[in-house]
């Protein structure tokens, strides 16, 4: 079971800061279907771009801002400055099991070989060569947000929930795998509190001679291309007792 704060991932990023076709400099506009992300801003300038049901918003981003979103929002980190942000997302394991969805056009997101070969970044190639994969993949998500955004901002909600409808039929076939990703995750850490909040309401607390320091491996070397930029992640998930490190 995860035992980081909530079953939540940690991650920093580092906002792209190439532009993309409509020259707005930033990462690839995306949504989760489950998990809710919150961005904690610790360096440069930036915005956060959002579409929903509600409408469109340009959030600012600067050191010591704190913003988060849930499932369904579409979101674009946009690099002003040098943007450097912490995420937290909810549900560790689960956007990296394709929780996450790229706005691609209707026609790739309607097919599951299609958006796979899109989203797929190539592994074991050089750094140049999957920079250029991701900006491909960045380029053909603005691509797909912009129609959506721009008939959000007219009142017409009917493409935005077009996306929503092609996504969720996308993850269909996988979704009932990532019932176990929750139930080992963070209902595992809320079934762990109610069980010692059982034993204190009876005067006892064995939970806590099972206290322990542990500390989340280093990261790999070499720069993970995400969604939004480059990626440092922290596997919270193969944390270890700090007494298991040298």
């Amino acid at each position: 079971m995860s035992t980081f704060p909530g079953g939540a991932s940690l991650s920093f990023l580092d906002v792209y800061d190439d532009p993309a076709p409509d020259g707005v400099v930033g990462g690839s506009p995306h949504l989760h279907l489950v998990s809710t992300e919150c961005y904690v801003v610790v360096g440069g300038e930036g915005e956060l771009h959002t579409v929903t049901p509600e409408g469109c918003r340009e959030v600012p981003l600067r050191p010591g801002s704190v913003v988060w979103f849930t499932p369904g929002t579409l979101h674009r980190a946009v690099n002003h400055h040098d943007l450097r942000v912490v995420v937290l997302m909810g549900n560790a394991g689960l956007p990296e099991a394709g929780d996450a969805v790229l706005t691609f056009p209707p026609g790739v997101v309607a097919d599951a070989d299609r958006y796979r070969a899109a989203a797929t970044l190539p592994t074991g190639a050089p750094e140049a060569e999957r920079a250029a994969a991701a900006r491909r993949r960045r380029d053909l998500a603005v691509e797909g947000f912009l129609p959506i955004r721009d008939a959000v901002r007219a009142g017409d909600r009917g493409p935005l929930r077009e996306f929503y409808a092609a996504a969720a039929a996308l993850v269909r076939d996988r979704a009932g795998d990532w019932e176990e990703i929750v139930r080992e995750g963070p209902l595992g850490q809320v079934d762990a509190a109610l069980a010692a909040l059982g034993d204190l309401a009876g005067g006892a607390a064995p939970h806590l001679d099972r206290a322990t320091v542990l500390r989340a491996p280093e990261p790999p070397p070499g720069p993970v291309f995400g969604m939004c930029g480059r990626l440092r992640p922290h596997d919270v998930r193969a944390a270890l007792p700090l007494t298991d490190f040298a």
